[in-house]
């Protein structure tokens, strides 16, 4: 359930912050707050959370996914960090970031 829940809120996330910012930038704050989402420090969350101006539902909301990451335990939060890096470093992600900085210069 928790994974699901983390699923669709990364790709609604993401999705509106690739219209507001540029895709490099947008990855940034990603992985800036997944970490702290992970980490399990409310204070460290709230914190990032400010520097992309979210409004209090979007932090309660993401607070509540960071109960659920602190319920989980260590060795799911171990799982979701490989996940992460085995999408992170697929040949087509990586594809997508080269193609992107290519066309971003050009």
């Amino acid at each position: 359930m928790m994974k699901g829940a983390l699923l669709v809120l990364a790709l609604l996330v993401t999705r509106e912050l690739i219209f507001e910012t540029s895709e490099a930038e947008a990855c940034l704050l990603f992985y800036g707050v997944f970490g702290t989402v992970s980490f399990g420090s409310e204070i460290l969350l709230n914190t990032t959370l400010d520097l992309v101006y979210a409004t209090d539902e979007e932090k309660a909301a993401l607070g509540k996914i960071q109960d659920c990451y602190n319920e989980a335990g260590l060795t799911d939060k171990l799982l979701d960090l490989q996940l992460m890096a085995s999408i992170s470093f697929s040949t087509d992600c990586i594809k997508h970031s080269v193609s992107s900085v290519v066309n971003s210069i050009f």
